[in-house]
């Protein structure tokens, strides 16, 4: 484990590679788990206030369930999550017509329509943060629909962390991000 600021990070961030390999798995990490997205109490509120600048990039299933729902749910365990269709994909998914999943809020991002990106849970994965009273956890998800991901990742050699960095300096900032890249490059000498 590496100690950074207030967060206490594992190694498999340097040690796994990792690249999505969307053209395999076609986004079923929209799709899968018993849960919706994790939400922050900031993307709960950006929801709340953009939804009707979302709603044209949503599917109808989506709309049904979050006019159902709200934008966002409480999980079992007092989380702020993403809402689901029927208990299967996230309300925020669509698909292509080759059956690709997306993200309705990156995509309206993208389209300029408004100004903030997907949830940091999802720009970040396979990594997961997890708060605490004095530390913030940063661990690597190893989730077997992901293994497409993570045989690409290592013919790039890719490591996780290079692979999430925009979303890391999102949500730790480019001095914390720096501090990780002088771990990994010690680590790589070891």
């Amino acid at each position: 484990m590496l100690l950074i600021q207030d967060t206490i990070v594992s190694e498999d961030l340097i040690s796994k590679d990792f690249v999505c390999n969307i053209s395999k798995c076609k986004g079923v990490c929209c799709v899968e788990g018993e849960s919706g997205a994790p939400l922050e109490a900031d993307e709960v509120s950006l929801l709340q206030e953009n939804y009707d600048k979302i709603l044209p990039f949503l599917n109808e299933k989506g709309r049904a369930s979050i006019a159902a729902m709200g934008v966002h749910v409480v999980g079992e365990d007092g989380s702020l999550e993403t809402p689901l269709v029927e208990n299967a994909e996230c309300a925020y998914a669509v698909f292509s017509e080759l059956g690709v999943a997306s993200c309705g809020i990156e995509n309206a991002a993208r389209a300029g329509a408004i100004a903030f990106d997907k949830p940091i849970s999802c720009h970040l994965y396979p990594v997961r943060v997890n708060e605490y009273k004095e530390l913030t956890a940063v661990n690597y998800h190893h989730w077997p629909i992901c293994e497409t991901a993570c045989d690409l990742g290592a013919a790039l050699k890719i490591p996780v962390y290079q692979f999430v960095k925009d979303a890391l300096i999102r949500k730790f900032g480019k001095t914390w991000y720096r501090e990780l890249e002088l771990h990994a490059e010690h680590h790589s000498q070891i």
